[in-house]
């Protein structure tokens, strides 16, 4: 399998470092802390991965430049690693299904993860949100009009709850901890996020740390989480496992 990799101003030895210091970390939430802030202030960069339906897929490691998804895999497969070498080992089995590098197993919706890395991640919506939470059937990727945002990728009929915005008070953001993945919520057809990050727990408040689009970013920041939702229509929030 052909692969690309751009690590920018990393080295695998500084990877190889940093992947070490990390597995002493013992909690997977503040471990997933420390290797991402270390991304902080890193290019944002769209279409970084290689493949569609009429181009074979190639397996990308882009450390240089990241949008808000690629962000988060890299995340998690560093979490679980001690090397630059197991990093690359296990970056397909959050990216694919089974690890199957292929443009059609991919995990192109981020509720793929509750459905094919329950070994290392647990939907906890539900749990932080109780009874405020809303349970929605989704087909992901069908548009209203019956056509498909991925014409290769086969539907996928999917329950999704989420916690709408309105609802997200002080208990709520008190039952968010450092390195949960939090999903922005979309309404429209066929999507079940709009934008994803992880979730920060400061001394001055809880941040989404992201791989921002807008203009005035272009790049991963810390930004006020219940700021950031007051436009948006709710959240869905996965954990990872010890």
């Amino acid at each position: 399998m052909k692969e690309i990799i751009h690590l920018g101003k990393w080295s695998e030895e500084r990877v190889n470092d940093l992947l070490k210091e990390a597995s002493m970390i013992h909690s997977p939430g503040e471990r997933i802390d420390f290797l991402s802030v270390q991304f902080l202030n890193t290019n944002y960069q769209e279409s970084t991965l290689t493949g569609d339906g009429h181009t074979s897929e190639v397996f990308v490691i882009n450390l240089e430049g990241v949008d808000c998804y690629t962000f988060i895999e890299y995340m998690e497969a560093m979490r679980r690693s001690g090397s630059f070498d197991e990093f690359r080992k296990r970056l397909p089995f959050v990216r694919y299904r089974f690890g199957n590098i292929a443009y059609e197993n991919r995990n192109h919706f981020f509720t793929d993860w509750k459905a094919f890395n329950a070994e290392f991640i647990v939907d906890v919506t539900q749990y932080i949100g109780a009874y405020i939470t809303k349970d929605v059937s989704k087909r992901l990727n069908e548009k209203h009009d019956g056509t498909l945002f991925l014409p290769s990728v086969a539907c996928r009929l999917r329950e999704v709850t989420y916690i709408p915005s309105l609802y997200v008070d002080d208990e709520v953001m008190a039952n968010l901890r450092t390195g949960d993945y939090a999903g922005i919520y979309s309404r429209e057809d066929g999507l079940d996020v709009s934008h994803v990050g992880i979730v920060i727990r400061k001394e001055d408040g809880v941040f989404l740390r992201h791989a921002s689009s807008l203009k005035k970013h272009r790049k991963v920041i810390d930004e006020d989480f219940r700021g950031y939702l007051k436009a948006k229509a709710g959240i869905i929030v996965l954990r990872p496992r010890d």
